[in-house]
């Protein structure tokens, strides 16, 4: 398994599909450096490809979940002006930021489910990719910014854009403007998390037991209704109708059907076929 600067793969379990992605610069509290930018989407990737992996935990290691991007990254982004060339520059400023932003969507593009375990700060950057996750879990010390104002920056990676979604219209741009803190218990009210876990260890082992039901079921179905439920967020309902009788078109005959049918009649538990 290929080894990263910024993040780390673990699968604590040899004979389990659950796989732990881990930010991993515990010593600057998981603020992102510029090697994460190209190392995450390699690693989700990688997991994505990996017949072995059916759902990812993604976690930080240390104190803090990711407290935003390292500032030293920004710093050099900043500092790529040419005052000859402001048209070039701009140019160049803008891939930069697609750059980065297509490390976040890396998660959506992962056909694999990514759960969310956030636990100490969850910051800026760090909410970015939370919201980029599928399912969201913290622990009841973990606390959140979308702190991109506070940095005179318009919040560029994602939050903007899928916050809203999440916790509405009106919560998300109280949040963006104020960029205050909130802790875990307002996250769980806003919808932000679907549950507070007592302690770190608590979220730990309630999430490996979410991500172990999840990866029990059918591959074919658990990678469908990811993909179905994200194409539908830009549909309409007659689009997204239309879309999933496309897509379950194609993959709803399969081997997987049958064995479900067969062990709720039996009774046993299905096994299904890796993906």
């Amino acid at each position: 398994m290929e080894t990263y600067k910024t993040i780390e793969i673990v699968q604590k379990n040899p004979t389990s599909p659950v796989f732990h992605l881990y930010l991993s610069g515990p010593s600057f509290r998981n603020a992102l450096p510029r090697d994460f930018f190209s190392e995450f989407p390699k690693a989700l990737a990688s997991l994505d490809q990996n017949p072995d992996a059916a759902v990812i935990i993604l976690a930080g290691n240390g104190g803090h979940f990711c407290t935003g991007i390292d500032l030293k990254a920004l710093s050099s982004t900043s500092s790529q002006a040419d005052s000859d060339d402001s048209g070039r520059t701009n140019e160049r400023l803008r891939r930069d930021i697609k750059f980065l932003q297509a490390a976040v969507t890396a998660i959506e593009q992962c056909r694999k489910p990514v759960i969310a375990a956030i636990h100490g700060g969850c910051i800026g950057a760090g909410v970015d990719i939370v919201t980029a996750c599928d399912i969201r879990y913290c622990s009841q010390d973990a606390f959140f910014s979308v702190k991109e104002v506070d940095l005179a920056i318009t919040a560029d990676l994602g939050t903007l854009q899928r916050l809203p979604g999440i916790v509405g219209y009106g919560h998300a741009m109280e949040l963006a403007l104020t960029a205050r803190t909130f802790k875990a218990a307002e996250a769980k009210a806003l919808g932000l998390v679907s549950r507070v876990f007592g302690s770190k260890q608590e979220m730990d082992e309630g999430v490996r037991v979410v991500a172990e039901g999840i990866a029990a079921k059918s591959p074919l179905a658990v990678t469908g209704t990811k993909a179905v439920l994200q194409r539908s967020r830009d549909m309409s309902v007659d689009q997204a109708l239309d879309y999933v009788a496309t897509w379950n078109s194609a993959t709803l005959l399969s081997s997987d059907l049958t064995e479900a049918v067969s062990a709720h009649l039996k009774k046993r538990k299905p096994a299904f076929a890796k993906l």
